[in-house]
């Protein structure tokens, strides 16, 4: 049965519209100020705001530029008309704010290529055929038994451990090492009462939502119709993907238009999820991650993502956590700029006398990125798991200490951990706190508990396998 033509629904509908009677209706009229009042709350906070678990500073405006320049694009234009946005802001003058805004963005929209940039130096990732060509996946995978206890058990140390760290580590969210140590010292347990509200989970959970439909054939539009299906609204690269969406513009174009935070930690954050289910197969891991990051990010954005995939894949198969670093930094695609700055890391680790001054030289090395930029919190990642070597409260206090976007470090790190180690681990003072609830702002999922997350993790996997295993007869 064909559907009814749009132009005959449209008939029908003015056929049976009738005048009302004359009555004011200037009020109707107010829904277009109410509409840009809200816009203007928003672009402001675009100027100036504070990361809702930390209250630290951040301008969302400013690290686009930052963003594009790391990118390898010539942004003094946009750092021109900042400037100038700047003494507009402190005005409040919303007329000339909201156009400052709009040029800057056409200047970055337009901004030329530095040839002298580095970036340009290394290969540019356009689909996952041309990472695979450049990784070697293969040799690693190994038979895990996801119908044994073992998986159960794992799944729910990591997701715990996950849940955990992004708990623990919000609080230095946005901050530098010297000042969150001058503020707290060790971490040695939480600051405040736990909380679930995060990026990290929202966006696992709606992966696992399409996973659960599709299985290990789930594609990014189906990944991304979850999105908007689930998430109210983004931050960065996941706000600008979800405009596009919405708009109609489906993966990888989401990931790519008019995004400059696609090379952002947002995949990168995201991706422990496609290691738990593809436990002992860092090639699926790899690609899972890869369908799922070009939704929002693009080229060493998504390889953020392939990295903590692998390194929770291994977790599965592998106990020793150097060893699974050192293999997983192997795999990624070599002649990305990602690979690159992943070695020169482990070779910093290698050389330090302890994780501070390996750190310290991080910070420096990456002072002109902005802190939600991959890298430096690709660094925060090495240098805690190489130092805290399987340690749990070590790695946990180092990674926390080292701040940058620090909830969703620890949380893909403490993962990887928690598979490793088990439940037993963990110490009781980081679990009792939770009560075994999970609390989001997702349409659909606002509470939960963990035990919940874990059976709908094991069964997922377990249904997606054998729907594989009877396409293949």
């Amino acid at each position: 049965m064909n559907a009814k033509k749009a132009w005959e629904i449209e008939a029908e509908i003015m056929n049976k519209a009738m005048p009302i009677s004359a009555k004011l209706t200037e009020e109707n009229w107010m829904a277009y100020a109410e509409a840009g009042n809200a816009f203007d709350s928003k672009l402001l906070k675009y100027w100036k705001s504070e990361v809702p678990g930390s209250l630290a500073p951040c301008r969302l405006i400013l690290a686009s530029i930052m963003a594009m320049e790391n990118k390898g694009y010539n942004v003094s234009k946009a750092e021109n008309l900042y400037a100038e946005g700047e003494a507009i802001l402190e005005t409040g003058d919303m007329v000339k704010l909201n156009r400052i805004t709009v040029q800057i963005h056409e200047a970055l929209n337009n901004a030329p290529k530095n040839e002298k940039s580095d970036y340009f130096r290394f290969k540019s990732y356009l689909n996952f055929q041309e990472v695979q060509q450049d990784s070697n996946f293969t040799q690693y995978i190994k038979h895990y038994d996801i119908y044994s206890n073992d998986f159960e058990e794992k799944i729910k140390a990591g997701w715990i451990a996950q849940i955990i760290a992004a708990a623990a580590g919000v609080q230095m969210e946005g901050y530098i090492y010297k000042n969150i140590k001058q503020t707290y010292g060790e971490i040695k347990g939480y600051l405040k009462a736990p909380e679930t509200y995060n990026d990290d989970i929202t966006y696992e959970l709606a992966f696992l939502e399409a996973f659960q439909e599709h299985g290990y054939a789930v594609s990014s539009n189906d990944i991304a119709l979850s999105w908007v299906g689930i998430i109210p609204d983004g931050y960065s690269a996941e706000e600008v993907a979800l405009r596009n969406i919405r708009n109609g513009i489906m993966p990888p174009e989401s990931g790519r238009f008019l995004n400059y935070y696609s090379d952002w930690i947002g995949t990168q954050m995201r991706s422990a999820i496609h290691g738990m289910v593809a436990p002992g197969n860092p090639y699926l891991a790899a690609e899972l991650a890869w369908r799922d990051g070009v939704i929002s990010h693009a080229n060493n954005g998504v390889i953020g993502g392939i990295f903590n995939a692998v390194l929770v894949s291994l977790a599965f198969i592998e106990h020793d956590i150097r060893k699974i670093l050192s293999d997983t930094i192997k795999m990624l695609p070599n002649q990305s700029e990602y690979a690159s700055v992943a070695l020169e890391v482990l070779n910093c680790c290698l050389n330090a006398k302890d994780w501070e001054a390996a750190w310290l030289w991080c910070e420096n090395r990456f002072k002109t990125y902005h802190w939600i930029h991959t890298y430096p919190n690709l660094a925060a990642e090495i240098v805690a798991l190489w130092f805290g070597n399987g340690d749990f409260n070590d790695t946990l206090n180092i990674i926390c200490l080292a701040g940058k976007d620090t909830d969703c470090n620890a949380a893909q790190a403490m993962t990887v951990l928690g598979i490793i180690g088990g439940i037993n681990q963990i110490d009781e003072k980081w679990i009792l706190p939770l009560n075994n609830t999970v609390r989001t702002y997702l349409r659909k999922y606002q509470v939960f508990t963990i035990d919940k997350l874990v059976s709908d993790t094991v069964t997922a996997v377990r249904n997606a396998e054998r729907i594989s295993r009877l396409e293949k007869l």
